[in-house]
């Protein structure tokens, strides 16, 4: 049985042949595009489970592919894997702020591709499971219909965004490290990079208007959602 069906756009011949070698050794349906224009038609057509996108592509870049794909309703919530042989912070930053969910930088191991696709996926499928609604002061989550109101007007979020809101309303008043929100959110050992939890709570913050200041900081130690 398939695990899922992974779109992978990557223009170097030999490492998309290996990519897809291992994944679909894992059971997943992989197909493949060169050029970023018309790996967007081709989700614009029928959306994979998930995307697997290089940054340096013809046609459109991935980081564009990626603009285009957060302005969209439609593609705003496809769970996103990017790479790229850019190892600079601010690549990794402009990468997770377009709403990707992870960011793999070459050299990489096939075996750490797959692992990580296997985190994104399953936190796509918690994501959905349904609850109670949530309600912290200016903040209303509805996660059954994956919806989050501020102030009464819906606001747009991508789905580790929503993830990481839910957790920190579930836990109201508690702080949660770094290596929690890692664990919990994203599903990581408490080893991986923790400014992905920064980025992302930055990003959160943005889009919360006035039910930003709910989310504190906690200095050498995490955040903390108060009521």
């Amino acid at each position: 049985m398939a695990q899922g069906r992974i779109l992978l756009v990557e223009d170097e011949p030999d490492l998309a042949e290996v990519l897809r070698y291992n994944l679909e050794k894992e059971g997943f349906d992989v197909e493949l595009e060169e050029r970023g224009d018309a790996a967007l038609e081709r989700i614009r057509r029928d959306a994979p489970d998930l995307l697997l996108l290089d940054l340096m592509l013809p046609g459109l870049d991935g980081l564009e592919v990626a603009r285009i794909l957060q302005r969209d309703t439609r593609t705003r919530s496809l769970p996103l894997i990017m790479l790229t042989a850019k190892g600079e912070e601010v690549d990794r930053i402009v990468g997770l702020e377009l709403g990707a969910d992870d960011y793999v930088t070459k050299p990489f191991s096939p075996r750490e591709v797959v692992l990580r696709v296997k985190a994104v996926l399953r936190r796509a499928e918690r994501s959905v499971a349904e609850g109670e609604t949530l309600s912290v002061g200016p903040l209303r989550l509805d996660p059954a219909g994956h919806r989050l109101e501020v102030a009464g007007d819906e606001v747009p979020l991508t789905a580790t965004e929503f993830r990481l809101l839910k957790l920190l309303m579930e836990r109201v008043g508690r702080v949660q490290t770094r290596g929690q929100l890692l664990s919990d959110v994203w599903g990581y050992a408490e080893d991986i990079d923790s400014r992905t939890v920064d980025t992302h709570i930055r990003r959160l913050r943005r889009k919360l208007g006035p039910g930003a200041d709910h989310i504190e900081t906690v200095i050498g130690v995490g955040y903390r959602l108060r009521s």
